[in-house]
C-alpha cells in the first residue's frame, strides 16, 4: 500500500493499493466518467435506482453520475491552499459526538436540482483538514451494509485504518514519518 499527496500540499492524500498503478482517488473518478463502466453498473443496480431515486431511465442516471462526477472532482481538486477540507468531508457514523483518531469520513457531491447526489468518496481523517482517501462509491441504497459494493468500501477503510496503525501511523505528521522511511 502507498500513499499519494494529490494535492501536493500534504492535505489531501489517496491509497494506491497493491498491485494499482494509479491511485483509488483518480481511478474512482475514472469510473465515474466512464460511460460504459456506469451503463454496466445501473443496469446491475437498476433495481436500487428505481426503488430509492424513482429514476427508470439508465441514460438519464449516467448524465446525472458524470455531472455530478466533475462537480465533486472540481470541489476536491481545485482547493486553493488555503481552504478547508473540513467543510466537505463529514463523519460516516452520523452518531459520533467526538473527534477520534483516524476517524472515517465521506464526502458527498451536490446536486443543485432534482435527487440527491448518489456520489461518495470515502476517507480517513488524519487531522484537521488532512485526509487520506480510501474509495468511491455510487451509494443507491440507504445502509451501506446493504450492497456488496458498498460494503466493499467500509472494509477497505478499515483495512486502511488497520494498516496505518500497524505501521504506528496516527496524524499526518506519522504518514510524512513513514513516507520518508519506507
Amino acid at each position: 500500500m502507498k500513499f499519494e499527496d494529490v494535492l501536493k500540499n500534504g492535505k489531501l492524500w489517496s491509497v494506491v493499493y497493491d498491485g494499482d498503478t494509479k491511485d483509488i482517488l483518480t481511478k474512482t473518478l475514472s469510473n465515474w466518467i466512464d460511460i460504459d463502466y456506469l451503463t454496466s453498473f445501473f443496469v446491475a443496480n437498476r433495481e436500487d435506482l428505481q426503488v430509492y431515486f424513482r429514476i427508470t431511465n439508465l441514460d438519464e442516471a449516467v448524465f446525472d453520475t458524470i455531472a455530478d462526477a466533475t462537480s465533486l472532482a472540481c470541489l476536491i481538486l481545485d482547493l486553493s491552499p488555503t481552504a478547508s477540507l473540513n467543510g466537505l468531508f463529514r463523519p460516516l457514523e452520523p452518531y459520533r459526538m467526538s473527534e477520534m483518531s483516524l476517524s472515517k469520513e465521506k464526502a458527498k457531491g451536490n446536486r443543485v436540482s432534482g435527487h440527491p447526489s448518489w456520489l461518495r468518496i470515502y476517507a480517513i481523517k488524519l487531522d484537521d483538514n488532512v485526509f487520506l482517501i480510501t474509495g468511491g462509491a455510487i451509494k443507491l441504497t440507504h445502509l451501506m451494509e446493504e450492497r456488496e459494493h458498498t460494503l466493499e468500501e467500509l472494509k477497505k477503510m478499515e483495512q486502511v485504518r488497520r494498516y496505518l496503525i500497524d505501521n504506528g501511523v496516527f496524524d499526518s505528521e506519522g504518514l510524512n514519518d513513514y513516507i520518508t522511511n519506507t
